[in-house]
């Protein structure tokens, strides 16, 4: 794709010189040209969102077509069509398209409507797009000629307001530069939308909506409800349009049209003599009935927009509400440049995404955000990655996402239930209402041919929501989280993990059987494909890690006043002993050079020439796919898409994961690791984007060139759309959040275990400084990393005092107080 100019040709050239603070050059993404075969991955890079609705980056006359997509997608707003493959019936639950309102359309002295795409080159005379991150404003500009020689300029800006999370706003201004005449407005909701960003998804299309309510509420306004067919969700839009000619308000005439099918508008002219700018504001409403605390969707939408301000009333508010935002989030690199500009962008999209979520809304972390439908707004394990980007900076953001997990333990639990286990058993994708909506089959586009989908099997997403819960507490000290919602997160997972192992008197081990690890590559072996593993490593070692906690969790329990949390868990006797005992005897497969093994049996497998099939076809990110086209499957061999049994020293200090192996009966020398990230990082096809993320953290500590080349990568992710046009579906959220995380976390060395924050240093030699803030158990603290200083700074307060561990000694920092250490 075209790279945006702000970046130059390569997103990890040199970064250039140090920027001053506030230099748009690391707060803009920018294009100077209009390209239609990019304009899908432009229209995800420029989404804006808040959390609660987002919507792509499309040019407000553009419709659904081979070009563009106008998506507009709700937090949690699912629903579910039925389709058939080979005669089988394959529900599909979807985050819904819902009803765009960027629709403003003209026509010039009763022409044809305006279209980007209509112009001949010659005739596009200027065009320039900006994403300004730090305000969360989209800009566009064309100049174009028409009719033999009249000039006219279109310049459009919006925001999905951070201050007010269902509203959003428009300004577009249409300057006839050279001649008058009648300009003709149309502007208006579109609800007759479908879900077709992911083209090879399905073989047809999927319509979720239908009109309820269409109507003219107010001479400048108008209304569409819509209602989607299965889960029976209410959506309103009201839309208010307001007209200037030049510095004046005007008042034409205005003609209301509707459709049927779901679609409202209002249609006026105007002439304005030439220079003089027609200008058009659109304030929108949006209101579902998932929403608290409101009557209906309709009225909450009316009386929104009704209330809503100006377009720069609206703008100011949302202005501030960035700019605190960026007090929490913003990470300063120096030398600034392209890598600078990245991280913001990255934290950007991932803020877009997560920040109006709260308790009320009921909303988990889509792995492609709010940005287009792949993976069909899905929720997966890729939270794991996110969680550590918010829980240390918004503490409080952590427990509202983390709800949605525990709103849907019954789910879990009757999921568990339904094999014959204990616990709960969280889905590998979960939707509305947290049943397993992984699909069953998935098209293989290189044979044309469905294919099982076997990934259902990956159990492992549970021990990520423990493992981010506990996390959470062990940032906080929030023992409230621990006694209402975390503590059934915790205990249910280890339930059912300790429910899955069995014992084998022979080898005095346990196993755990028929489960996929992180790596997608491997359904099972070759006379038992789909049918799992046994003893993933990944899966049996975060076990253990994970009852480990659970016992810990029962503990400050039971030591709580009243102890009723305590009694909730319903602890049977005896059962701590058992899961202590599991955590301790829990196999670990080793290979003869002492690396971990990915599962039993995994050396045995073929080992695999990557280089071959890179010759022949370049990208082997799914070489799965490529494999299956060729009558071949990856159960076969030595090979693995992402990160597995290295995801455990990505979640893990090499120290923990020593202290815990050793509990396990197992010895892992510093050498044995280093085996391990070697053996896996030559067979990986590092088919995701979060396999950047943890080869550049597993290489911080061993070669930091090394790690700064897959960083830039992270970065690259989305920006440079490193897997050849997957970003035009959504952008990677978890890859975005894992970028910030790598600069701040990893290469501070940050850690937060055993009640101590704790800080082990390794920058690459391409960083001069980093600057962050964080909150540790509810201290706000200023950190700077530099070469050769490391300075901590706490925020004035009433906080108690924390301990830091700095390169392996210990201190305390209380409120109000700074501390330097010398690297």
């Amino acid at each position: 794709m075209a790279v945006p100019t702000v970046l130059g040709e390569r997103l990890c050239s040199a970064a250039h010189p140090v920027d001053a603070p506030g230099d748009m050059d690391s707060w803009a993404v920018s294009f100077d040209d209009y390209l239609p075969s990019h304009e899908g991955t432009r229209e995800s890079l420029c989404t804006l969102a808040n959390g609660y609705w987002g919507t792509r980056g499309a040019a407000e006359e553009s419709i659904a077509d081979e070009v563009h997509y106008p998506g507009t997608y709700f937090a949690g707003v699912y629903d579910v069509v039925t389709w058939h493959v080979g005669g089988e019936p394959a529900p599909d639950e979807e985050m819904v398209n819902a009803p765009n309102w960027l629709p403003v359309r003209f026509r010039l002295d009763g022409g044809d409507w305006f279209g980007l795409d209509a112009l001949d080159d010659a005739d596009l005379l200027d065009f320039g797009q900006e994403l300004d991150v730090r305000h969360g404003i989209l800009s566009r500009g064309v100049t174009f000629r028409h009719d033999g020689g009249r000039v006219t300029t279109v310049r459009s800006r919006r925001f999905v307001s951070q201050a007010y999370s269902r509203i959003a706003a428009m300004r577009v201004s249409i300057l006839p530069v050279n001649w008058s005449g009648r300009v003709t407005v149309r502007s208006g909701i579109d609800g007759r939308v479908s879900n077709t960003n992911v083209p090879s998804h399905t073989p047809r299309i999927h319509r979720h909506l239908r009109p309820t309510e269409l109507r003219e509420s107010a001479p400048d306004t108008v209304l569409l409800e819509v209602q989607t067919h299965r889960s029976g969700i209410r959506i309103a839009t009201a839309a208010r349009t307001t007209v200037r000619v030049g510095d004046a308000r005007a008042d034409p005439e205005r003609e209301f049209r509707s459709h049927e099918g779901g679609a409202v508008a209002q249609e006026f002219t105007v002439e304005p003599a030439p220079g003089e700018p027609l200008t058009i504001e659109k304030v929108v409403c949006v209101s579902t009935s998932r929403d608290r605390a409101v009557r209906s969707p309709v009225e909450a939408a009316e009386q929104g927009v009704e209330r809503a301000g100006s377009f720069d009333d609206l703008y100011r508010t949302h202005e501030d509400a960035w700019e605190r935002l960026w007090t929490e989030f913003a990470v300063e690199l120096r030398p600034a440049g392209k890598e600078a500009l990245a991280l913001h962008f990255n934290a950007f999209h991932v803020l877009q995404t997560l920040n109006a979520v709260d308790t009320d809304l009921d909303a988990g972390i889509p792995a492609r955000g709010l940005h287009g439908e792949a993976y069909d707004g899905h929720v997966f394990w890729d939270e794991i990655f996110v969680y550590p980007f918010i829980t240390m900076r918004r503490p409080s953001l952590a427990p509202a996402l983390l709800a949605y997990r525990h709103r849907r333990l019954g789910a879990a639990e009757a999921a568990a239930a339904r094999i014959g286990r204990s616990g709960a058993m969280f889905p590998w994708q979960s939707g509305i209402a947290g049943d397993d909506v992984t699909p069953r089959r998935l098209l293989n586009p290189l044979s044309g041919e469905w294919i099982p989908d076997n990934s259902r099997l990956q159990r492992h997403v549970g021990l990520g929501v423990a493992f981010s819960a506990w996390q959470y507490y062990e940032s906080t000290g929030d023992t409230q989280f621990l006694l209402q919602e975390g503590a059934d997160l915790i205990v249910g997972v280890a339930r059912f993990f300790a429910s899955l192992a069995v014992y084998d008197p022979v080898r005095d081990r346990y196993s755990i059987d028929h489960v996929m690890g992180p790596d997608e590559f491997h359904d099972g072996y070759l006379d038992r494909p789909g049918e799992g593993v046994t003893d993933n490593v990944y899966t049996n070692v975060m076990t253990a890690w994970v009852l480990r906690r659970a016992i810990a969790t029962v503990d400050a329990l039971g030591r709580h006043p009243g102890r009723l949390a305590w009694r909730r868990l319903g602890i049977a006797p005896g059962e701590l002993d058992e899961w202590d005992r599991i955590a301790r005897r829990l196999t670990v497969v080793f290979n003869q050079d002492g690396s971990l093994s990915q599962f039993e049996g995994y050396e045995r497998l073929e080992p695999i020439d990557l280089d071959e099939y890179r010759r022949r076809f370049g990208s082997i990110g799914r070489l799965d796919l490529i494999l299956n086209a060729e009558h071949d499957t990856t159960n076969r061999y030595q090979v693995s898409k992402q990160p597995d049994a290295l995801m455990l020293l990505y979640l893990l200090s090499a120290e923990e994961l020593r202290e815990l192996l050793a509990d396990m009966g197992y010895d892992l020398p510093p050498e044995a690791i280093v085996r391990t990230v070697e053996r896996y990082s030559v067979t990986s096809t590092y088919g995701s984007t979060l396999s950047n993320v943890v080869h550049s953290w597993l290489e911080a500590r061993l070669d930091r060139e090394r790690s700064w080349e897959f960083l830039q990568r992270t970065l690259a992710s989305d920006l440079g759309d490193i897997q050849q046009g997957t970003t035009r579906e959504g952008v990677h959220i978890a890859a975005m959040a894992g970028s910030v995380d790598m600069v701040t976390r990893c290469y501070a060395g940050i850690e937060m275990r055993d009640d101590r924050l704790w800080f082990h240093p390794r920058m690459p030699v391409e960083i001069d400084s980093i600057h962050f803030h964080l909150v540790y158990r509810d201290q706000a603290l200023s950190v700077t990393l530099s070469q050769s200083e490391l300075r901590i700074v706490s925020a004035e307060g009433r906080a108690n005092a924390i301990r830091l561990v700095v390169e392996g000694v210990e201190f305390e920092l209380g409120s109000g107080e700074e501390r330097r250490f010398t690297l």
